[in-house]
């Protein structure tokens, strides 16, 4: 049985987004906020985190920034794993405005992830790709798993986190 404790990154600073050249994909190498760089300090003093082993991560800069404090208050090691990285609004991976993400992500809680016409990852992908990575540390009795909050939501059935927020899952023994 592993014990893994989710934590949704702290708040991302997007200011310099848009004076660069970030489109799309690169919006995901912003980091942390002071006030996110806070949050994340506050939350390595939770106890749900005591004797933890190992911290995964998404790859995208807010959840490695936040994987980076979490490491350094708790000295524990990190792992990014790809597959922990946010929900891909298009699965064409086509450049779509905000509005247009903005509308499949309403799309995405109006049909609670289900499949449909339009092409967003489902929260069956997401429960997939998220146990696939989690089963490579049933060896392990307490992982830390720093992610999205749309992750989060639908791989746990929860409502959307706040940053920084905190919720355990138990893998059992197959």
């Amino acid at each position: 049985m592993t014990h893994f404790c989710f934590i949704r990154h702290g708040e991302a600073d997007y200011s310099e987004a848009e004076t660069k050249i970030y489109q799309g994909w690169g919006l995901c190498m912003v980091p942390l906020t002071d006030k996110g760089v806070l949050q994340l300090k506050n939350a390595a003093k939770d106890k749900r985190l005591k004797d933890s082993q190992l911290i995964i991560t998404s790859p995208f800069g807010r959840a490695m920034h936040s994987a980076a404090i979490l490491s350094k208050e708790l000295n524990i090691d990190i792992k990014v794993e790809t597959d922990l990285h946010e929900w891909v609004v298009d699965m064409d991976y086509k450049w779509l405005t905000k509005e247009e993400a903005n509308n499949r992500r309403r799309l995405m809680d109006e049909t609670h992830g289900k499949e449909n016409d339009i092409p967003f990852e489902s929260a069956a992908h997401i429960k997939e790709r998220v146990n696939g990575v989690l089963r490579k540390y049933s060896d392990y009795s307490k992982v830390i798993v720093v992610c999205h909050g749309i992750l989060m939501q639908y791989f746990l059935g929860i409502p959307h986190p706040t940053n920084a927020q905190i919720e355990e899952y138990i893998m059992e023994e197959k």
